[in-house]
């Protein structure tokens, strides 16, 4: 079930889960709710010149993003962080923009495993 994954890792979510399939799933509908508020929040505090609120949030979702071991979209939402923090604003929607496609993709690869963990459960 494993395989079809491109874009994120259930490795280390195996391994903090203990093998427990309930916990996983709930981790990954928590983060698959999050998602979409995670790319609404850096559009939004971008567009509104909340920057210190664009590194916080950067931050937060970095966090959510390597429990997936999604390693390149914690680099550039590190990277974003990072440049919020240096007022370099002009080099942020670019690698936003990247986080949502690479989070888009997840998402849909989380959805389809949730689907064949039901589906195995029947």
């Amino acid at each position: 079930m494993d395989g079809q994954f491109n874009h994120v890792n259930l490795g280390y979510l195996d391994d903090i889960s203990g093998g427990d399939s309930n916990f996983k799933k709930e981790l990954i509908g928590i983060f698959l709710k999050q998602i979409p508020d995670f790319i609404r929040n850096l559009h939004r505090f971008l567009n509104d010149d909340e920057i210190e609120d664009l590194a916080k949030e950067a931050h937060t979702a970095k966090s959510s993003v390597l429990i997936f071991m999604m390693e390149e979209t914690g680099q550039n939402l590190k990277k974003i962080q990072l440049l919020a923090e240096n007022n370099q604003k002009e080099e942020i929607l670019p690698r936003i923009l990247e986080v949502q496609d690479e989070l888009d993709k997840a998402s849909k690869e989380l959805h389809v495993y949730l689907n064949e963990l039901e589906l195995v459960k029947k």
